[in-house]
């Protein structure tokens, strides 16, 4: 039997695949009676099935030995830490964690107690941004079949919320940042489901007009310049449910703590980032782990970005053991680490615990876990998924991390007032990425950066947003 997958003349026809439907592959009703007796003649899955009938069944395997050795009390701290900030219903953790580390410095200069830059402005000028570089990849696909699969990925998610430290570097050098408040957050930004959903569809609808105007040999120039007409309307829409990012130059004023007045005339977004927070943002360095490719190599991601004309994503692969070692580097010189990891891993949410053993399968269903990360990866188990920062490790009497200390970006509802315990075991298992000043970054790593790029597909996990 042939079945036609697609509507076009021209398309495959694929051949049906006959094992999933050999009569051998069926489950029979033998092999189920066979399964429930099983099931029925150990009184402890019947216990086990009563409670979780009623309860969340993770409560009932959580491992009380992990909750009391994975405390909240760490040996090596920065000396500066804030309350937490909280993304609410949006997938900014990207640009929180950044400006989490940038106020630090900031919060040190002027003794402040407490700060916060604007998240919104940034996501605003992102969503925006990453309108336009969508919109040129589509005029960069325009040849090839709608059902492409670089073409389907870049569709699935044009405004994806998430982002990658370069494309954070990109914004900040191109649009600086400003207090919050100047620009508070509003409704979409704190809630950004209908706002993406809106933008998505528009921009959806522009790219098939994109496409039918190359079937009909329009130029490329032509292509822009119908492009430039649809960023007005996502212009107005970003500017409707966001605010308009300020246009001219502003004035901060405080007290800080020590109720001393500041004020500073004529900023701009760029005046403020490069003479208040002064980190060196453009000098970092992104080390991750990916244990599939090559190490001590360079990779970047296939239509991975966000600027036109900006910064390309640049990755630098490192054993994940060099990745704790530059965090400890960084931590114990009082800086804080922004990092990238699976945060819906093994995570016990209400007391804050980041730890492959916190939740004991093998008690309530008889199983064990065991792929390895490079397998999970491989085959869409784990990828990163929330970006954090890491503001103190505890290390036992060799100097080796037990656990580390993370600023979250949910709130102080969970954990230690919203910050976060993760073993040194989870850290192996789910963390990808940690950023770092060039500065304080061995030459070994950079000079990494001099090699030619391996270029990963733009669906592979390594180009996951956080």
């Amino acid at each position: 039997m042939k079945i036609d997958l697609h509507t076009s003349d021209s398309s495959p026809v694929l051949t049906e695949p006959h094992g999933i439907n050999n009569p051998k592959a069926a489950l029979r009703q033998e092999k189920v009676n066979q399964l429930s007796d099983a099931f029925n003649a150990d009184p402890k899955n019947r216990m086990v099935q009563n409670a979780a009938h009623s309860l969340d069944f993770t409560t009932l395997i959580t491992n009380r030995d992990v909750m009391i050795a994975d405390n909240h009390v760490f040996n090596t701290k920065i000396p500066t830490e804030s309350s937490v900030t909280n993304q609410k219903s949006s997938g900014r953790c990207w640009i929180f964690a950044a400006l989490n580390v940038f106020r630090i410095e900031l919060m040190e200069k002027y003794h402040l107690e407490e700060f916060e830059l604007s998240q919104g402005y940034l996501f605003f000028w992102d969503k925006f941004e990453k309108a336009n570089w969508f919109l040129e990849c589509m005029i960069d696909l325009r040849d090839r079949d709608v059902n492409d699969r670089v073409v389907q990925h870049l569709l699935k998610e044009p405004v994806n919320d998430g982002g990658q430290w370069d494309m954070l570097v990109n914004l900040i050098e191109r649009y600086g940042v400003v207090p919050k408040t100047l620009y508070p957050e509003s409704f979409s930004s704190s809630s950004s489901g209908k706002l993406n959903t809106l933008v998505t569809s528009k921009l959806r609808d522009h790219a098939v007009v994109l496409r039918r105007m190359s079937a009909m040999g329009r130029s490329v120039e032509e292509l822009r310049a119908e492009k430039d007409k649809f960023l007005k309307e996502i212009y107005n829409i970003l500017a409707i449910t966001l605010g308009e990012p300020p246009k001219k130059t502003f004035t901060w004023s405080f007290r800080n703590k020590d109720k001393k007045y500041f004020e500073f005339q004529n900023q701009t977004p760029q005046s403020f980032f490069r003479d208040h927070v002064g980190y060196p943002v453009a000098d970092t360095v992104s080390i991750v782990n990916d244990p599939r490719n090559k190490l001590m190599a360079l990779y970047t991601v296939q239509y991975l970005g966000n600027i036109s004309g900006g910064h390309p994503v640049r990755y630098i692969n490192a054993p994940i053991e060099d990745l704790k070692t530059l965090a400890i580097k960084k931590l114990s010189a009082g800086k804080p680490v922004w990092f990238g990891a699976d945060v819906g891993k093994y995570f016990e949410r209400n007391v804050g615990i980041l730890d492959p053993k916190v939740f004991q399968h093998d008690l309530a269903f008889n199983i064990h876990f065991n792929m390895t990360k490079a397998e999970r990866l491989t085959h869409g188990e784990s990828l990163m998924t929330h970006a954090m920062v890491f503001t103190g490790v505890h290390l036992d009497e060799h100097g080796k991390p037990v656990r580390w200390r993370v600023e979250n970006t949910w709130g102080d509802a969970f954990g230690d007032k919203g910050y976060l315990t993760m073993s040194d075991e989870w850290f192996s298992e789910f963390v990808y990425q940690v950023v770092l000043e060039k500065a304080i970054t061995p030459q070994k790593y950079l000079d990494v950066l001099k090699q030619d790029v391996h270029v990963l597909p733009a669906y592979d996990p390594m180009g996951a947003l956080a």
